[in-house]
């Protein structure tokens, strides 16, 4: 298989850490001064769900690669 066989847990482990570190950064450190028409804080509702969709990516290509 092109570059092993762990090919796709990996790229889905990166995909999942990206949403999560840069949704939890976005939280913490918001624009000082954001432009016209973008907003001061990214939408916790939507945030949250971001994390938690990236977690379960990270959980589920970790249990992919272990098994």
């Amino acid at each position: 298989m092109f570059l092993g066989e762990d090919l796709l847990p990996l790229l889905l482990m990166a995909l999942g850490g990206a949403m999560v570190v840069g949704t939890v950064m976005a939280l913490l450190r918001p624009q000082d001064h954001p432009g016209e028409g973008e907003l001061v804080r990214p939408p916790l509702a939507r945030s949250v769900m971001m994390i938690a969709i990236g977690l379960v990516a990270v959980v589920w290509s970790l249990a992919s690669l272990v098994s």
